[in-house]
């Protein structure tokens, strides 16, 4: 059966999925094809030093080092596998901003239900932004975590990550930073974020393939994580006993896809051949052209927060559901995301949403596809 592919005339969901370039999708066909002809585990012998060398650039990518650096298979991947190594008890404390990603809050939200553990929202300003004043307030002795999404799913919101990293180590408390937006779209550091733990997947903004992460875990905070099961790979067996590895890699498994692997590497690589910051500015002026476009369109409303915006442009239709919307636009060959409560529960529920739709401009989108996405609009808008 042949595969038909009919790609949309615009595709404005890099913030979900990023469309491959072509060398790393042809890395994992090379890869693929040598499995084919040597098998799994010598294919990986063939191409052991370009396997370890995606851990150097994930490294470089991130300003920390080698060691610090696991690759599971996405962002809740990585962000599941280090949160289940903490422990919490009654009266314990976990603060999340109200934009949280939902996918934490839940796993957030069922740690304190078995536990006894609380999670409390930090309070914000008029715009959304986490309040640091009154995150300082709420440090005692009993917050046990600070969790926070970097670049929120719903709206251009991009939180002060670096100010709430400093607070978080002034006070002794681990701070874990879903960077899953921010990787690839802004220069990252986790030396100056002050981050214990940073999670991102391959697949958004650094054009990676789907099902691959990017794990950060500092090394002085890495002894205190054990987890809760272990394979050979992550505690090798020596001496008569198994030994947990000292290095992040105890967070993966001895199986993975190496031909995705292979393919993270190449895009860290083009990401960092590229330059974030100058990513980072195309990016940023073609979701400014398109929060132009729209506010120029009556019955659409933006539903951006935040002061220094990133390339989410979230919004509405008037008298629609986004469902509604998106299916109309898809069939006019715009792609757009719509995200439901479930992405930012706390922030959705405060401003009164059910859904939102979601254009995300990466640094190849062309002024044509732009202009199709406010052509459809139109005509949606007049057809209602």
């Amino acid at each position: 059966m042949t595969l038909s592919l009919h790609p949309p005339k615009a595709y404005l969901n890099h913030a979900g999925a990023s469309l491959m370039p072509t060398t790393v999708r042809q890395a994992m066909l090379d890869h693929l094809t040598r499995e084919s002809v040597l098998g799994g585990y010598n294919a990986a012998d063939a191409m052991a030093s370009e396997l370890d060398a995606v851990y150097r650039c994930a490294a470089q990518l991130l300003g920390c080092d080698t060691d610090e650096i696991a690759l599971p298979t996405g962002n809740a991947s990585g962000w599941r596998e280090v949160l289940g190594c903490m422990d919490f008890g009654p009266g314990d404390r976990l603060l999340v901003a109200r934009s949280e990603w939902g996918g934490n809050y839940a796993a957030l939200t069922h740690i304190a239900q078995r536990t006894g553990a609380r999670v409390e929202m930090i309070p914000c300003t008029a715009d959304g932004t986490l309040c640091l004043s009154h995150l300082a307030q709420m440090i005692d002795a009993r917050v046990r975590l600070i969790s926070l999404t970097w670049l929120p799913a719903n709206g251009g919101l991009i939180q002060p990550a670096q100010q709430v990293g400093a607070l978080a180590r002034a006070a002794g408390v681990p701070f874990v930073l879903d960077a899953a937006q921010a990787l690839g779209q802004l220069p990252v550091d986790v030396r100056q974020l002050g981050c214990d733990v940073l999670t991102a997947p391959g697949r958004k903004w650094l054009r990676g393939p789907r099902g691959t992460g990017l794990l950060y875990v500092r090394r002085d905070f890495m002894p205190q994580l054990k987890p809760r099961t272990v394979d050979q790979f992550t505690a090798p067996y020596r001496d008569g006993a198994y030994h947990l590895r000292a290095d992040a890699k105890r967070f993966e498994t001895s199986e993975a896809c190496m031909a995705a692997r292979l393919g993270l590497g190449v895009a860290i690589r083009h990401t960092l051949n590229l330059g974030v910051e100058t990513i980072q500015a195309k990016v940023r002026e073609r979701a400014e052209r398109i929060r132009h476009a729209l506010s120029a369109i009556e019955g659409v409303q933006l539903q951006d927060i935040g002061t220094e915006r990133s390339a989410l442009v979230a919004f509405t239709v008037d008298g629609l559901p986004a469902s509604t919307v998106r299916a109309q636009l898809m069939a006019q060959g715009v792609d757009v995301a719509v995200n439901g409560l479930s992405f930012t529960p706390l922030d959705m529920a405060a401003r009164g949403l059910t859904d939102v739709l979601r254009a995300s401009p990466h640094t190849d989108t062309r002024d044509e596809e732009i202009q199709a996405l406010v052509s459809a609009l139109t005509h949606l808008i007049h057809l209602h």
